[in-house]
């Protein structure tokens, strides 16, 4: 029975009615791709699965067929529709189920908005299937379960707003459930098939069909994850954007020397606030490595980014001397420390214009350049866009924007193959921190040239719409709409 082919079928089939769009909510974008890509990828970078089939809600079959074309994923072999805004998701599975025909195999069940499957569960479920013909994903409740009862208390009638307890169910073997739910082809058919003999039939999942019409066929249970939570309502959007930042299977990966070389051998790179700092560690390790460097900024080259014709002059020179641009990086920036009531109106507008309106002109000066070389913006922001910080609000107000920009931009830039990216670091030993904080103990900050290479190879990689965490315990994390 090992040697039977996996075939991942995604269900696909909700809408975006509960999360408030008007689109369905697999297509919503975390972590700069649609959710439904992510678990696309998941499924297609599991060993295990040979194949995947993707059932859509109808009328969305086009937006998925480009999702897959684009990203070349050979496993997807079929896109068809689903049962729609109308059906179930028991109706789904018997269209996947009728899709398959007769031939035995492994049939995966998931969830198209679980985009955080991990590949311990996945290998989980295809691995219980060699001992079992029925699998389901679980995890442990941490709360209490109770079980309620409208109808009547102390004698009394209850109103369904106004249920009472009837029991309280023993949690030690009570499980979530999750997807995958896995099975052999022949043992979910036949399932389906008694149940539609059934008039009274309701199931809200996969398992429980089998277990009501082939209660002699035992189902395993394999263990999920927190993680692999279900995109249902407006909060889970925000919740699985924070998630991707620990868990992000595809976030950008450390180059080593010999890989770096490799990307940057012949690359045109510009980079604004190069004199110093990271901006000069990066335009150093870039340029060591093959590249092309172009470096910009108010003490060296007289360029002031929050001068559109500053920026514009300066990609013009570029163009001319190297042909073409490939990579920008933009790490100048300002750090004004003081309550916001006491600041200046010059300080104001300084702050506001290097440190969010800078961004904006490199972007669009520089998109013609990049989109015809199908380039690469990489732009940096702040630990504190997360939360506004007393001391320095026009900082961290203005690199939570620089965050929502790069996040729009990866959007608007992702048909012309334009990648954007935002690196986040922790505290760094920069010129421009001592000047605002002054200095620090040692060992509480991290290594510029850390983050240089880091920021590399992020500026390197294929993703877009990350915003890449670089830690002083040399981790990294992606986040995505944060």
């Amino acid at each position: 029975m090992d040697t039977l082919r996996s075939v991942a079928v995604i269900l696909a089939g909700g809408t975006g009615t509960r999360v408030g769009l008007d689109i369905p909510k697999q297509l919503i974008k975390i972590a700069g791709k649609p959710i439904i890509e992510h678990t696309i990828i998941a499924l297609s970078q599991s060993p295990l699965i040979d194949e995947i089939i993707i059932m859509m809600t109808p009328g969305y079959l086009d937006p998925i067929n480009a999702i897959v074309k684009a990203g070349g994923y050979r496993k997807v072999s079929r896109v068809l529709e689903g049962a729609g805004p109308e059906g179930t998701r028991n109706d789904s599975t018997r269209l996947a189920l009728a899709a398959l025909g007769d031939e035995e195999c492994n049939v995966i069940l998931h969830d198209a908005v679980r985009p955080l499957v991990s590949q311990t569960i996945i290998e989980a479920n295809i691995t219980a299937l060699r001992d079992f013909q029925a699998v389901d994903t679980a995890i442990p409740s941490a709360d209490t379960i109770v079980q309620v009862d409208g109808e009547l208390a102390h004698g009394r009638r209850i109103g369904d707003a106004q249920p009472v307890i009837a029991d309280v169910l023993p949690r030690a073997l009570l499980r979530r459930g999750q997807t995958p739910q896995s099975f052999r082809l022949s043992v979910i058919k036949k399932a389906y098939e008694f149940a539609a003999q059934d008039p009274d039939f309701a199931a809200t999942d996969d398992c429980t069909v089998v277990l009501r019409y082939l209660p002699d066929i035992p189902i395993a249970v394999v263990n999920g994850h927190e993680r692999n939570m279900k995109i249902t309502e407006p909060i889970d959007v925000y919740l699985a954007d924070k998630l991707f930042q620990l868990t992000s299977a595809d976030r950008p990966a450390d180059l080593d020397d010999v890989q770096l070389r490799a990307a940057l051998d012949g690359k045109v790179v510009v980079i604004f606030g190069g004199s110093y700092g990271i901006g000069s560690d990066i335009s150093e390790l870039a340029r060591s490595h093959g590249a092309t460097v172009h470096t910009f900024s108010r003490s060296s080259t007289g360029t002031h980014v929050d001068r559109r014709a500053d920026v514009s002059e300066a990609a013009r020179m570029v163009a001319a001397e190297s042909g073409r641009v490939d990579c920008v990086v933009n790490t100048a920036g300002v750090l004004p420390r003081g309550e916001l009531a006491e600041t200046s109106e010059e300080t104001i507008y300084e702050a506001t214009e290097v440190n969010y309106l800078a961004p904006i002109f490199i972007a669009q000066e520089f998109y013609p350049y990049l989109a015809e070389s199908r380039g690469s913006l990489l732009l940096f922001t702040s630990s504190s866009y997360t939360r506004g910080r007393s001391g320095y609000s026009l900082y961290s107000s203005a690199k939570a924007a620089v965050v929502n920009l790069t996040q729009a931009l990866a959007d608007e830039w992702a048909g012309s193959g334009v990648r954007v990216n935002c690196i986040n670091p922790e505290r760094t030993a920069t010129p421009m921190r001592t000047k605002a904080f002054g200095e620090e103990p040692p060992g509480t900050l991290l290594d510029s040239t850390e983050v240089a290479r880091k920021s590399l190879s992020v500026l390197l990689s294929g993703q877009t719409g990350h915003v890449v965490d670089v830690r002083r315990d040399g981790g990294t994390a992606a986040l995505v709409n944060d």
